[in-house]
């Protein structure tokens, strides 16, 4: 069989947005780990700019969200400083957040919640039909 003929798996990719290194490198590392392609963020406009370069399967980030009417199939998180309250909560709901993480939480915790996330038949029928 030659090269060319081997069927791979497609990339997935992951957007990661924090203002602080040491979440970006943790949450990187995690994510590298389950087999995912990261692109890191500090700041929304270089989230911005990498979301009109790359498709996302996994966006988590510190603050409230576009990525989520771009690449509406993609699973949401945002990662918070913070417990978050009500409101917070409401906010992240209304803008299609699938999960808050506190900030606090192992990288490898976050990210495994989220890879058990996707693999659950019904957020895989629904990535299927918005394709």
């Amino acid at each position: 069989m030659s090269p060319k003929t081997i069927a791979t798996r497609p990339t997935r990719m992951a957007l990661v947005v924090h203002p602080e290194m040491g979440v970006l490198s943790g949450l990187q590392s995690a994510l590298t780990e389950q087999g995912f392609v990261t692109i890191i963020a500090r700041d929304l406009a270089t989230a911005l700019l990498a979301i009109t370069q790359h498709y996302f399967d996994v966006a988590l980030v510190s603050s409230a969200l576009v990525e989520h009417l771009v690449f509406p199939q993609a699973f949401v998180a945002v990662v918070s400083p913070t417990e978050p309250v009500v409101l917070t909560l409401q906010a992240a709901i209304n803008y299609g957040v699938r999960e808050i993480f506190d900030q606090a939480k192992p990288a490898s915790q976050v990210v495994n919640s989220i890879v058990a996330s996707l693999s659950q038949p019904s957020l895989q029928e629904n990535r299927k039909c918005s394709s």
